[in-house]
């Protein structure tokens, strides 16, 4: 069997995590079994659907290193091949029209909430007979179209995650909507479960790889490939991705959508990574840090868990420090030099932009802490707090003084560090102060701070834009 999955989103909203993560564990398959990885755009809620939204889903996808394999499907685009197989439905008497009002369905509803029912279709339009539905559309009522759900099936499948799965039909809420109500000579426009088992079809889809909230369309789905006489995929069901309460991640938990980790300064390796990990464990004798390629070499149904995946901060900022912290200074300075240009800033040079790149690395747990931590190296810091204490210090202004005489005799420009050590030494000893008076002060004086990066090669990187001496003189 070819291997042919697809992620199928609807352009309502932007790319959710959960929605990555399917796309993340689909991709890793069909890699692994040297298949394809396949898109279709369901844009048929018209009212919802945005260009926009389809700009990001596919801008995030790409991002993440999730590349399709063919042009992606459009479903709107196919809205015959779906209203053809209504038709064939309809004609063959596995479906019908419903002219069942809003009105009427909300009172049904009511009653079966009232008589402690679960909520369901009760089927009262399944066998209208020609001239009760000829009375119906001389009133000028409209109908949905609703496929015949027998309540004595059993609706069985392997799922390649969850094992042996079994439905009764009636458990499904009666016979099923496949198409909004429409004229009676017409087909209304077609619906999720439906489009899905005729698009899905046509794309020889042999695998779909999708969230454990779908559980209960795949019952109503198999029984419509089974109507429309389609080969039926196989399924399987990943673990919902849940907040730290232990329900459904969502928009109330702050963050989900992939371009908001972005901006927030997640790197697409580590979102990834961490992606990867929610729901499946790597094999022993694997590091939880990966590639996608390195992932998609051992990926397998066997080591998805069944349980939800609690998404957990810590361990993805982790991550994620460790991709920033293994960046050679030129792999950052193209993912920091944009931020720097957007915060208005002008980089003096190639090396010097290396250099502070190196020096911020270590410290980095996203993108935009490089950002912040750039800024005293662009923008003259405020005095901080213990920054003022440290220069209240006795000997802290002769030491500072003292510095910046030895300077102005020979100004130092360079990252020799022995070089700035013993000019350090000569000038604490001059001052009668301790060397370490000295060098917090220096680091309150340049930073505004006493917490930072190595001293010396912050000192250089200031001096070699001439910076020090004009902080140092501020502080007296």
């Amino acid at each position: 069997m070819k291997v042919r999955v697809r992620l199928a989103p609807s352009p309502t909203g932007t790319l959710h995590i959960g929605t990555a993560r399917t796309a993340v564990f689909n991709w890793l398959f069909a890699r692994h079994q040297g298949g394809q990885f396949l898109l279709r755009l369901e844009d048929t809620d018209k009212e919802r659907s945005r260009p926009e939204f389809t700009a990001n889903i596919l801008e995030g996808l790409e991002w993440l290193g999730l590349r399709w394999d063919e042009e992606p499907v459009i479903q709107s685009e196919r809205i015959a091949a779906h209203r053809t197989a209504i038709q064939e439905l309809l004609d063959r008497g596995l479906a019908y029209r419903c002219y069942a009002t809003e009105t009427e369905l909300e009172a049904m509803r009511a009653a079966q909430k009232a008589n402690g029912q679960a909520p369901r279709y009760d089927n009262r339009h399944r066998a209208l007979s020609s001239e009760q539905e000829a009375e119906f559309q001389a009133e000028g009522k409209t109908a949905v179209v609703r496929f015949r759900i027998d309540d004595a099936a059993t609706i069985g499948w392997k799922d390649l995650v969850r094992g042996p799965m079994h439905w009764n039909g009636a458990d499904l809420g009666g016979d099923m909507v496949i198409a909004r109500r429409a004229a009676a000579d017409e087909i209304g426009d077609p619906l999720y479960n439906l489009v899905v088992v005729v698009d899905d079809a046509a794309m020889e889809i042999s695998h779909v790889i999708r969230g454990e909230d779908h559980i209960a369309n795949t019952a109503k789905q198999l029984l419509l490939y089974e109507a429309l006489g389609l080969p039926a995929p196989k399924f399987a069901h990943t673990p919902l991705i849940l907040n730290s309460e232990g329900r459904k991640l969502s928009k109330r938990d702050g963050v989900t959508s992939i371009s908001d980790f972005k901006t927030m300064g997640y790197t697409a390796k580590a979102l990834a990574n961490y992606m990867t990990l929610l729901g499946w464990s790597v094999p022993e004798g694997m590091d939880e840090q990966f590639t996608l390629e390195e992932a998609s070499a051992v990926f397998g149904f066997d080591r998805v868990n069944k349980a939800g995946a609690k998404f957990d901060w810590d361990k993805l900022n982790w991550l994620n420090a460790q991709v920033l912290h293994g960046y050679t200074p030129d792999q950052l300075l193209e993912a920091l030099e944009p931020l720097w240009n957007e915060a208005g800033w002008d980089l003096p040079n190639r090396d010097w932009s290396l250099a502070l790149c190196e020096l911020l690395a270590p410290s980095l747990t996203l993108l935009k802490d490089g950002v912040e931590q750039a800024r005293p190296f662009f923008e003259e810091p405020p005095m901080e707090e213990d920054g003022l204490q440290q220069l209240r210090v006795d000997g802290a202004q002769a030491a500072i003084n003292s510095l910046l005489n030895a300077l102005n005799k020979a100004p130092w420009d360079g990252i020799d560090h022995e070089q700035a050590k013993q000019l350090l030494s000569d000038a604490a000893a001059s001052a009668g102060v301790k060397k370490g008076v000295l060098m917090k002060s220096l680091r309150a004086a340049l930073l505004g701070r006493l917490q930072g990066p190595d001293l010396i090669t912050t000192w250089g990187l200031l001096a070699r834009i001439g910076e020090d001496r004009s902080r140092l003189r501020r502080c007296l």
